[in-house]
């Protein structure tokens, strides 16, 4: 297995705006910094109550031009029904041996949504799997360093905390892009109302910000957890 990365961070959501809600500032910051950094919504997010499937798909591409990531694709396993079994996990295999992320985002361990819950299991799966070259996708086996796991809808307590401050305003931008999905004060909406869809949510992801930020000593912040403890080169590099 060959140690050469393409891309050095690849973020996985169950949903197209997922990942905008739980990482868009650490995806936009990373870009800024230079990383190589790619978006893969597993569904198109075809039941959800406001919006169909195609607009979710131009709201995800006008998202991606936002937060400057290079690269965006949807796997269309099926929104609410896609299952951790051989099919979809040699979905997910494939595409991390293409795109040969160092690092891997993904939904969070427990979550409102079952599809959050089940998407972060299937990508801590894959990532696992898709080193083992006894596995053929016709592909080289590849294995990404770490899965992070963003914290979405529920208060998780993070085991890192990434600093987002001067991000806060394009991750908000990216969310504005999903018009369909969240509250809009410069438009009538006749879309059925949903727990997402309210001015309050979005007031409730920024104050989650602040909170996690202040969890850190930071002004603003994105926290995330882990399965396997992070592996440090001596103590001197932690903050």
């Amino acid at each position: 297995m060959s140690d050469r990365h393409d891309f050095d961070l690849v973020a996985f959501g169950a949903h197209p705006d997922d990942v905008e809600l739980f990482a868009g500032g650490t995806l936009a910051k990373s870009v800024a910094q230079g990383l190589r950094v790619g978006i893969v919504d597993l569904t198109r997010g075809e039941l959800g109550t406001r919006g169909t499937a195609e607009t979710r798909a131009a709201e995800a591409a006008a998202a991606q031009a936002i937060l400057g990531v290079e690269h965006r694709e949807n796997l269309d396993l099926g929104d609410g029904f896609f299952e951790i079994n051989e099919e979809s996990l040699r979905v997910v295999i494939e595409v991390l041996r293409r795109l040969r992320p160092q690092r891997v985002i993904a939904n969070a361990l427990s979550d409102r949504h079952p599809d959050h819950g089940r998407g972060a299991e299937l990508l801590h799966r894959a990532a696992f799997l898709s080193g083992l070259s006894k596995i053929d996708t016709g592909q080289a086996a590849w294995r990404p360093r770490a899965v992070y796991h963003g914290i979405q809808d529920h208060w998780l307590n993070p085991d890192f905390v990434v600093d987002i401050e001067g991000y806060g305003d394009v991750k908000a931008q990216a969310i504005a892009a999903y018009a369909t999905q969240f509250h809009r004060s410069d438009a009538a909406d006749t879309e059925p109302a949903t727990p997402i869809s309210s001015p309050e949510f979005l007031e409730h992801l920024k104050a989650r910000d602040v909170a996690m930020g202040r969890f850190a000593g930071l002004k603003l912040g994105e926290g995330f957890q882990v399965k396997r403890p992070l592996a440090i080169d001596g103590i001197g590099v932690l903050g």
